[in-house]
């Protein structure tokens, strides 16, 4: 004992560096869903739980939260739960299999992100239709479940009639980029669109209220000079009626129905505008070519988009996403997911 302690002292006379915190998430998910509950959690030594609400999150079908200790590639962790069985854990888009004792439950989990942030991938139920930048179009579609709502999410009704219509919003965005030859242009450029949505389950990201976005990065990556990050905010009926969209090193502009919202490349040339309809739709007009119209269909944009092309009918798009079996049903194709982690099958 008394060794270590010179050598810790030695260590600490040269200079040498602690070795940095390492962290992890981890979903505890219930067999049943079930009125919010904390299990008891057992660590090894030298390993914590990250304090607070936002790092430790109970909702009917789950229970996370955050492992923070030195870096490692299995960190063997133990949990009581009196009366709720877990079906399975969580780390990353992984499923771990428990094992099972009378009394406790034991699971092993990699410990290696840089921070929570790094680590909340883990709560993050999201699809990658297109996850590569290079190729134009970035597209995500969060999962977003009742049973798993968290933060400010808990304390509001459940954003039914959003969840269903952002993800109309996008599939008819989707088409209009890819018709119009946006993408493509943008692939050449070495630029791209980034279509996402709103999560409703991780606390580490304040996203409401709910919107979606409709975006682009001159450049290959999230921190491209110039880029413009529209933020269309949805009501209960699935219809636009708020853009707030931020442009990196100019802070936000706000836009509302009727209002022109231009977007720039970095050197100033004109890309596309975004004008939100009176109906809750969206005009999306092309520099020197068409303008599209996205209209909702009878029963409103929670059930479906019109998408017109100078006027004139293009396509009719109906996408739905069942959450609980895992599948995204989009115009012309049908992805199957797994519901606890978005990973297409």
């Amino acid at each position: 004992m008394r060794l270590l302690l010179v050598v810790a002292l030695a260590a600490l006379q040269l200079g040498v560096p602690e070795e940095p915190v390492s962290y992890a998430a981890v979903r505890l998910v219930k067999t049943t869903a079930s009125a919010p509950s904390t299990p008891e959690i057992t660590l090894p030594a030298g390993y914590t739980m990250v304090p607070g609400e936002k790092h430790q999150v109970a909702s009917r079908a789950e229970f996370y939260f955050y492992v923070q200790g030195p870096r490692s590639t299995g960190v063997e962790i133990s949990m009581r739960w009196p009366g709720t069985p877990i079906s399975v854990v969580v780390e990353g888009k992984n499923r771990i299999t428990p094992v099972v004792e009378p009394e406790r439950v034991r699971f092993t989990v990699p410990v290696l992100a840089a921070s929570p942030n790094a680590a909340s991938w883990t709560v993050q139920v999201s699809s990658y239709l297109s996850g590569s930048t290079a190729s134009g179009r970035y597209w995500r579609v969060e999962h977003n479940d009742p049973d798993r709502v968290a933060g400010p999410w808990t304390s509001v009704a459940w954003p039914a009639g959003q969840v269903k219509a952002v993800v109309n919003h996008m599939a008819a965005a989707d088409v209009v980029l890819r018709d119009s030859g946006l993408v493509e242009k943008a692939r050449q450029r070495g630029h791209f669109f980034a279509l996402m949505g709103f999560e409703t389950n991780n606390t580490l990201h304040t996203d409401n209220p709910p919107h979606w976005h409709l975006s682009y990065y001159p450049g290959q990556t999230f921190s491209a000079p110039k880029a413009h990050v529209p933020h269309f905010w949805v009501d209960k009926a699935g219809a636009n009626f708020y853009n707030g969209m931020d442009v990196v090193g100019e802070g936000r502009k706000k836009f509302y129905v009727g209002d022109p919202a231009p977007i720039h490349d970095a050197e100033g040339q004109l890309i596309v505008t975004l004008t939100i309809r009176a109906d809750g739709g969206l005009d999306i007009a092309v520099p020197n070519g068409p303008t599209y119209g996205v209209l909702p269909v009878p029963g409103g944009l929670t059930e479906g988009a019109q998408v017109l092309r100078d006027g004139q009918p293009l396509t009719t798009v109906r996408a739905t996403d069942d959450v609980r079996d895992g599948v995204l049903t989009l115009p012309g194709s049908v992805h199957h997911y797994d519901p606890l982690t978005g990973a297409l099958l």
